[in-house]
């Protein structure tokens, strides 16, 4: 009976479409950009509308094939063009529902933090880090995916994990206290309260803008409460007549929206991560191109 149903399913495009959000979110983890993802997903559906029903009997192993190989093909492109980068790059963040984070999982590999230590490993590692620890497929499985033997790929993999385990970074989990942390830090941004902002702030926290060289940005990452302060409410005193905050969740992790009131356009999107009840990482995006669907929520699944 499952094998009739196997083969009536094949290239059919209801299939595709329901097995999408995995798909996206495999794709988004292995390319840390929303825009990338989705021409994967093109490409991707193309090859499957052209395959005959009768050579399908696993749509979503088959799907996840596709999936990986055309993202490992696409993420060899863009390592090149990420190397001329201008200034700080950051993954484009995109809007997840609130029920996103319940899968903690789910939430670790989609924040700004994880995405940023999966763009230092080599498109193979990357690959089947994700595959194997997110989406729990087997290292037999990713082998046939990415068209390596079981042996280079167990190797991979334990490269691939220790270089990951060495270097993430956890968050808190609890919504409610990172909201009102943010909260506290909204407030005191406004007021420019010098020492509320110190107290919110970890002593090494970091701040990260990425602006692409279309928009003014820090050019590097800016390290430590006191250069954070400094730099945030210098940047409140400049560019925020005009402008309106709210809050939104981005990569599974609160985030704060920066709106014009004249044109309702989105400016920026600083993504927060808390850690021990203060604010640890800061994640800025300013470059338009990376703006331009934000509002979009994603589903994303595992």
């Amino acid at each position: 009976m499952s094998d009739v149903i196997a083969v009536r399913e094949g290239s059919d495009p209801e299939v595709f479409d329901r097995l999408r959000p995995l798909l996206f979110t495999i794709a988004y983890e292995m390319l840390g950009s929303a825009a990338d993802a989705e021409d994967v997903l093109q490409d991707s559906y193309i090859r499957w509308r052209d395959v005959p029903a009768d050579e399908v009997e696993h749509p979503r192993a088959y799907l996840t094939r596709i999936v990986t190989r055309q993202a490992l093909n696409h993420l060899r492109t863009v390592k090149r063009r990420r190397e001329d980068y201008v200034g700080s790059w950051l993954p484009e963040p995109i809007r997840t529902a609130p029920d996103a984070s319940h899968d903690v999982l789910l939430a670790e590999s989609v924040s700004m933090a994880m995405l940023l230590v999966l763009e230092t490993l080599g498109p193979a590692e990357r690959a089947v880090f994700v595959l194997s620890e997110v989406f729990g497929h087997s290292l037999v499985e990713i082998a046939d995916m990415i068209g390596k033997t079981d042996t280079t790929v167990r190797q991979i993999a334990h490269r691939a994990r220790e270089h990951v385990h060495a270097r993430r970074k956890r968050f808190d989990t609890d919504s409610d206290t990172s909201q009102a942390v943010i909260g506290t830090f909204l407030a005191a941004i406004r007021t420019g309260d010098v020492q509320t902002l110190m107290d919110v702030l970890a002593p090494d926290v970091v701040q990260i803008t990425d602006g692409g060289g279309r928009v003014h940005a820090a050019r590097r990452p800016i390290l430590g409460a006191e250069a954070v302060v400094n730099y945030l409410l210098g940047l409140a005193r400049k560019h925020m007549a005009g402008m309106r905050v709210e809050f939104g969740e981005y990569n599974a992790r609160p985030a704060l929206l920066v709106r014009s009131t004249v044109d309702e356009s989105l400016d920026t999107i600083q993504v927060i991560e808390v850690e021990g009840g203060r604010i640890a990482r800061l994640y800025a995006v300013r470059n338009p191109d990376k703006l331009g669907a934000a509002d979009a929520v994603r589903t994303l699944t595992r």
